[in-house]
């Protein structure tokens, strides 16, 4: 295992091509700590898997180093560097059974014959395919493939690191669950650095310690999934987490109150901002900790409502903006609604960055 740091890196597709620099991946310092468990999460086209091939070697930065356990190791080769890289579509032997090809890359390190055969043993158990360890690969079924895929990247417990590239987006819904909590347990007994790249907030957030949220080349935030819930430090930072993600409404700054279209709504709390400097200014409130009122806060137009099991959803439209309730158990939808919002749970943003309080 290692610990991976960044340094200044930076990349460009287009460098060279006179077209100026357009970065897919913008100047950015990270550090991974040794055996920690990350995720790379943001939408198609925000950098997580340039980000990812510069640490697997794939692609070389157009700026910046890449170093493991402090040494600089941009110039090596993907074998060089000693990691396991699992892709979004399968990389399988299709004429190889399932146990050949989980040997596959244990044997090509030399290792001795009962170790193979221990070590591909635990994998076909963690996949659950014990059964099918003798069958031909290119017979089976696309979830069994990536599982396969999934075990060679398993296989060794001598990579510095394990890279994920969105590997369970061509597996069964109901058998995802299952393989994220297969991985949380490997990486609770083997302690691998893990860098798990997916665009799925559910696969991300139960399955890393900490979670790097990316948009548009960069990297927004880097926290908890509890902190990425209660503080989002950008406000596509809050849309993004949640289900329905946080709402998001224009604002004025009057004192300790803030002003939505006329409406007063008690921060509770100073912030950092003047009011001469006021200008860009947003609420983020997650739709839990919105109330519906009966002939008082803020009022509102029921737009539609979705029961979705153990909760209902509100939508409702405030002036020119969508605001989203969760309503809890036993509550219902009062006559003449008003929003009310939980002082300590509202967030104020500017030009969409996290204001501070003082």
């Amino acid at each position: 295992m290692a610990s991976i740091k960044l340094h200044e890196i930076a990349h460009c597709y287009n460098a060279g091509k006179g077209a100026g620099v357009d970065y897919a991946l913008k100047p950015l310092n990270q550090s991974w700590e040794n055996g920690g468990a990350y995720a790379l999460l943001g939408p198609s086209g925000c950098g997580k898997t340039t980000l990812l091939n510069i640490i697997s070697g794939l692609l070389r930065p157009s700026e910046g180093r890449v170093l493991f356990d402090e040494k600089d190791i941009t110039d090596l080769t993907t074998e060089q560097r000693n990691i396991a890289q699992v892709f979004q579509f399968p990389v399988v032997y299709d004429t190889l059974s399932v146990a050949k090809n989980l040997a596959f890359p244990l044997q090509n390190r030399g290792l001795a014959n009962d170790v193979i055969e221990r070590r591909v043993a635990e994998v076909l158990q963690m996949l659950g395919m014990q059964a099918k360890a003798n069958l031909k690969a290119r017979g089976l079924n696309a979830d069994d493939k990536q599982k396969i895929s999934l075990g060679r990247g398993l296989v060794r417990t001598d990579v510095e690191a394990i890279l994920f590239d969105e590997p369970l987006t061509v597996i069964d819904p109901h058998l995802k669950w299952q393989l994220r909590t297969e991985l949380k347990k490997i990486h609770q007994q083997f302690q691998h650095t893990m860098i798990y790249v997916t665009h799925d907030q559910t696969e991300a957030l139960t399955f890393a310690d900490k979670v790097i949220v990316m948009y548009e080349g960069a990297i927004v935030q880097i926290g908890t999934p509890e902190e990425l819930f209660e503080q989002p430090k950008h406000t596509f930072v809050g849309k993004f987490i949640g289900s329905p993600g946080m709402n998001v409404l224009p604002c004025e700054l009057r004192g300790s109150d803030i002003v939505v279209n006329g409406n007063k709504v008690a921060l509770g709390r100073p912030v950092s901002v003047s009011r001469e400097d006021s200008k860009g200014l947003e609420l983020g409130i997650r739709p839990e900790y919105v109330k519906l009122s009966a002939d008082c806060g803020i009022p509102v137009d029921i737009t539609g409502v979705e029961d979705v099991g153990k909760r209902i959803v509100v939508r409702s439209k405030f002036h020119n903006s969508d605001v989203n309730i969760i309503l809890r158990e036993g509550e219902g939808i009062p006559g003449n609604p008003g929003l009310i919002f939980e002082p300590s749970k509202i967030n104020l943003y500017q030009n969409s960055y996290l204001v501070g309080t003082v």
